[in-house]
């Protein structure tokens, strides 16, 4: 079975207070009747015409090892949360099942990435964690993907993001999403190791500047690393540094696995200025790698212009995706005891029951009910992947992930990934979702006509 990583802390403080004090109320009351809750992305940043759904096995992971531990127990007693409901947290693990879009799928705004049916207690329990995750592994995966479809298969990428992450965790998810859309490398040497990655790194300017001359830096740097002999060059004067590089790279006998790197200045232009002189010195195949602020515009660019660039290394701006640093995620109850429910509040109405989304060929969806017929000529996107709390199955590895991301990704409209103003395409429900939408949004108005009226506090509830 594959290994799970990237897992968040399965303590069950790592929470909002308020989904402890529901969960106390639930579990007082004796609500313990499933409930289903929904979680999907209620809008897309305006820079994104799609997003490839990550963070999945982190997810149940968290989910199966989830429980309260004895110094979280003594902590909620000293908020005063009292003996029964302690008693009932101490017991308590997540039982449920989850249904789920699997990762690296190509998903749009209002499609369930994934639901979770268990007592409503444990399922309310794992919003705050499962919010947390999916929206950043997506985010990060979203951000990545713009950068693969800018490259147009033109050159390697490589995750450089680890130092400027906004945390290490987030260092190690933003490695795995990039290697999930298919980058090359990374230079995270941990995530390499935990993932099976190839670890990629040249050289930094304070190791040329920490040597008399940077002819005896790179020298010294073949010399001892022979097998990653790629030379950082605009330390001083970037057409100068490619001279040096050529003379130690032709006179140790490296000609077929060194590589030069520029971080500085206009690379395009630098880029080609060091191709010609790499390929007027005999040497074709020493690699240019590139690297400095770039992102999915700044490597389109590059494209543009014919760069001759073999390897991009692109760190902040996907570390942290910076255009769109978050996702617009909820995570909102649909059904309670059998009763399909919905949320009316302005620009934040809900869709009732548990859904599925159905995808034909070029990624036309369609919202509908779980237990509806496809419609023809269509495939389900979720699948149950969590059973009475255990997955089901061994984790898929990052080359499954990355297969589905490939698949989808050649299916994308072009108005969807473009890199300025995309459109999303617009993702429509079925007609008997939409029946049922009408019912429970009506008898949820009529209530609350009901208990604005003289019945009020009576405790009707919604009648379908």
């Amino acid at each position: 079975m594959a290994t799970r990583h990237d897992d968040p802390v399965a303590g069950a403080l790592l929470n909002d207070f308020y989904e402890l004090n529901m969960a106390s109320s639930y579990l007082r009351r004796g609500m313990a009747a499933t409930a289903t809750f929904s979680l999907f992305v209620r809008s897309l940043p305006p820079t994104r015409g799609f997003l490839v759904t990550a963070g999945l096995e982190a997810c149940l992971s968290y989910l199966e090892r989830f429980c309260f531990g004895d110094d979280e127990l003594a902590y909620l007693g000293s908020l005063g949360f009292d003996r029964a409901t302690l008693d009932a947290f101490a017991t308590l693990r997540f039982t449920g099942d989850v249904w789920a879009v699997p990762e690296g799928r190509i998903v749009f705004a209002g499609e369930p990435l994934l639901e979770v049916s268990a007592p409503i207690a444990e399922a309310q329990l794992a919003e705050t964690v499962l919010c947390n995750t999916m929206t950043f592994h997506t985010t990060a995966a979203s951000k990545a993907a713009r950068s693969r479809i800018a490259a147009a298969g033109t050159m390697e990428l490589v995750d450089f993001g680890l130092r400027r992450t906004q945390g290490i965790e987030a260092g190690m998810v933003v490695a795995r999403a990039t290697a999930l859309v298919g980058f090359a490398a990374t230079s995270n040497v941990e995530a390499a190791r935990q993932l099976g990655l190839t670890p990629a790194g040249t050289m930094a300017h304070s190791y040329v500047e920490a040597f008399p001359t940077e002819t005896q830096a790179f020298r010294a740097f073949a010399e001892d690393l022979p097998k990653q002999a790629t030379f950082l060059v605009d330390t001083y004067d970037t057409l100068g540094g490619v001279r040096e590089a050529v003379d130690v790279i032709r006179s140790l006998g490296l000609e077929h696995r060194a590589g030069i790197r520029l971080d500085s200045g206009d690379l395009s232009v630098l880029s080609k200025e060091s191709r010609r002189i790499l390929d007027e010195a005999g040497l074709p195949e020493v690699r240019i790698v590139v690297s400095g602020g770039l992102d999915e515009h700044r490597i389109a660019d590059l494209v543009a212009a014919g760069a001759p660039v073999d390897v991009a290394g692109i760190g902040t701006r996907l570390g942290v995706s910076a255009d769109a640093p978050y996702l617009d995620t909820v995570y909102k109850l649909v059904a309670y005891d059998g009763r399909p429910v919905a949320k009316l509040s302005a620009s934040k109405e809900t869709l009732p029951g548990a859904k599925q989304v159905f995808r034909a060929p070029g990624l036309v969806d369609v919202i509908g009910m779980r237990e509806e017929a496809a419609p023809a000529n269509s495939e389900p996107l979720l699948e149950m992947v969590m059973a009475g709390g255990h997955p089901i199955g061994p984790a898929a590895p990052l080359s499954e992930l990355r297969t589905r991301f490939e698949s989808d990704l050649a299916e994308l409209p072009g108005a969807a990934r473009a890199l300025d103003s995309p459109v999303a395409p617009h993702v429509p429900i079925t007609p008997a979702l939409s029946a049922l939408t009408r019912r429970v949004h009506g008898a949820a108005r009529r209530n609350l006509h009901i208990a604005e009226g003289p019945t009020a506090g009576t405790g009707r509830g919604v009648g379908l």
